[in-house]
């Protein structure tokens, strides 16, 4: 009799029990996009190597040891992707979408990595992916965080994960530090570990992400980077904890100035979201990201400023519960503030807008999505116009004289019709019937709850 087959060693079957739970985190993602403005979008499994190689950088654990990598009949080296946001850059640079920033772009699917298996973490495995580029304000370094926040808030029904925040800096920031860290780490460099020596010269920062116990215990005593900011990321960094501070439902943030990321793109901003230890195992991260500058440029293009996230859906499947979900738009709010209203306001306003609109739909199980989505570019007319385009059914207009009443106006797209609302009618959950009454879905609600 033949030995029982087996799938390979790092691999799992999806079986329909599983999958419904695993179908229902990717729905619950697609859901949040479409609430964000994300469009969703998808790229070959494999690429060409050199497009993770030069992304990634030649000394990450990726690139060097977890790839799988193997020459094509014709000769050509390729790779099954291990990430996304490499492959989706390439596609950017490939089909000419630098006409079409600022993008907002969601991915999910298999990706492939040559690690030791362990929970939730396996050598093919699937993630949930959002990037955001052509945007360079410290707004859209928010936006993204708040929107991974609300996934796992989604998912988990409470605040059990801890957002760990740092910042690498901007160019000169990083060029200065990575100075101050190679003289730190010379006298140390025959205790080193071989792959810490290498990095050395090659790319310092790296060395602070080691998992070496002879690197971690070398670095407990390095300058932290956050000492060595120039002003514009110094006030950068200041301006996302500030507002992330303020935001609905990310309660328990702490900055971590030993968080690095493993992967050679990343710039300013990065970001982890920590379960509790035991949660997931003995790797604890549930989803990260960071802003990625300089990536277009490395990859051949012009300069675009981009940020994004990933997020594991085996990982999110142990914090997630009792999902169940219809995926079917209804409503899509464009949100324009102008010049005069400051973006700690908007991003405020906004965020208490979406998490109250999503909590009421599944509250009262509604069939239908809100999507709720920040245009913050152009003139009032060009802003409008791109509303249209994208298919707003309603525009909210914060206006100085407006939110000096503590106002807003709500227009509807399709009568032409628009009223003053009060703000604090965004804030109250007891109020919120009366902007779907505005926005002319309390006939259906009424109709849902005799159903």
């Amino acid at each position: 009799m033949s030995p029982k087959l087996q799938p390979v060693r790092g691999t799992h079957d999806i079986l329909p029990d599983e999958f419904e739970k695993f179908h229902a985190v990717v729905t619950l993602a697609r859901e949040l996009a479409t609430l964000y403005g994300f469009k969703e979008m998808a790229t070959p499994i494999f690429e060409p190597t050199e497009v993770f190689s030069r992304s990634m950088g030649e000394t990450s654990d990726v690139v060097s040891k977890e790839m799988f990598t193997f020459e094509t009949k014709g000769g050509e080296s390729v790779t099954l992707r291990p990430e996304f946001t490499a492959g989706i850059v390439r596609a950017f640079l490939s089909n000419g979408m630098q006409q079409h920033l600022p993008l907002k772009l969601f991915s999910t699917g298999p990706l492939f990595r040559y690690e030791r298996p362990q929970k939730g973490r396996q050598r093919q495995f699937h993630q949930v992916n959002f990037e955001y580029l052509g945007y360079d304000s410290p707004a859209a370094d928010v936006e993204i965080i708040c929107l991974a926040g609300h996934l796992l808030y989604s998912l988990s029904g409470k605040t059990g994960c801890t957002l760990q925040i740092n910042t690498l800096g901007d160019r000169e920031s990083r060029l200065r530090y990575r100075e101050v860290l190679v003289d730190y780490l010379t006298p140390f460099t025959n205790e080193l570990s071989e792959s810490s020596k290498l990095r050395l010269m090659i790319n310092p920062l790296r060395i602070l992400d080691s998992k070496d116990p002879q690197d971690k215990k070398i670095t407990e005593g390095a300058p932290k980077i956050t000492s060595h900011l120039n002003d514009n990321s110094k006030r950068r960094f200041d301006f996302v904890y500030k507002r992330l501070s303020e935001m609905p439902g990310l309660q328990r943030i702490q900055i971590t100035p030993s968080l690095v990321r493993g992967l050679d793109y990343y710039t300013d901003t990065i970001f982890e979201f920590v379960a509790e230890i035991g949660e997931l195992g003995t790797q604890n991260t549930v989803l990260a990201g960071g802003r990625y500058d300089g990536l277009v440029e490395q990859l051949g293009g012009s300069p675009v400023s981009a940020i994004g996230f990933a997020a594991g859906v085996e990982r999110l499947l142990l914090l997630s519960k009792g999902l169940d979900w219809e995926n079917i738009q209804d409503i899509k709010i464009a949100v324009i503030p102008f010049e005069e209203i400051g973006a700690e306001s908007t991003l405020l306003i906004t965020a208490v807008l979406r998490n109250e609109l999503y909590a009421h739909q599944r509250s009262t199980r509604i069939k239908g999505n809100y999507a709720v989505e920040i245009l913050w570019q152009g003139n009032l007319k060009k802003r409008m116009e791109r509303a249209a385009q994208r298919g707003a059914t309603h525009v909210l207009i914060l206006g100085p004289d407006e939110v000096a009443r503590d106002a807003c106006i709500i227009k509807n797209m399709k009568t032409g019709e628009q009223r003053e609302v009060a703000l604090d009618y965004l804030k109250d959950e007891r109020k919120l019937i009366e902007i779907l009454s505005i926005i002319e879905l309390d006939s259906r609600l009424r109709g849902n709850d005799k159903a």
